[in-house]
């Protein structure tokens, strides 16, 4: 199954050292059943784009708690191809891995380029208020959600650490 792991740059740094990162809480999105049931007039990459666009959401989520301290305002979402179980209830897209990824499962990365950063930054600064249905700042965290976000293969990973 391919399933969007939301994730920092320093997670990213992890996975380069170690060969492994870790899943924040266990939680990535993927085009379940539930999901696919639920847009049935989508294809599949339409479905499989929105459970991206779940963990790109994610990704804002984890920046705003703080803990990236080189690039503070860059999304980051790691595709991988692994096993993982459903929880409808937690949100259609959303599922639960059991452990840590592999380098090996990557399919690949994706963060978000300099020029996307100021809208980041925005959508950091209002993603609470969004939850709590602030029109004003719904519209910026939709400003960040719609710049697309950079593709690296797996194999550029250790130059993406160097170069970025």
């Amino acid at each position: 199954m391919r399933v969007y792991i939301p994730a920092v740059f320093s997670m990213l740094e992890t996975l380069d050292s170690t060969r492994s990162m870790p899943v924040r809480n266990g939680w990535g999105f993927a085009a379940t059943p539930e999901l696919t049931e639920f847009y049935s007039s989508g294809d599949q990459d339409e479905i499989e784009m929105i459970a991206f666009d779940d963990a790109a959401l994610a990704s804002l989520r984890l920046l705003a708690i703080g803990d990236e301290s080189r690039f503070p305002h860059r999304r980051v979402v790691v595709s991988v191809d692994v096993e993982a179980e459903g929880m409808p209830d937690m949100g259609d897209s959303v599922v639960k891995l059991a452990g840590p990824i592999s380098l090996d499962d990557v399919a690949a990365i994706h963060v978000d380029v300099q020029e996307a950063e100021e809208a980041t930054k925005k959508a950091i600064e209002n993603v609470d208020a969004a939850d709590l249905g602030d029109e004003d700042a719904e519209l910026a965290v939709g400003d960040a959600q719609d710049n697309y976000m950079a593709f690296y293969d797996p194999t550029e990973l250790p130059f993406l650490i160097e170069l970025l």
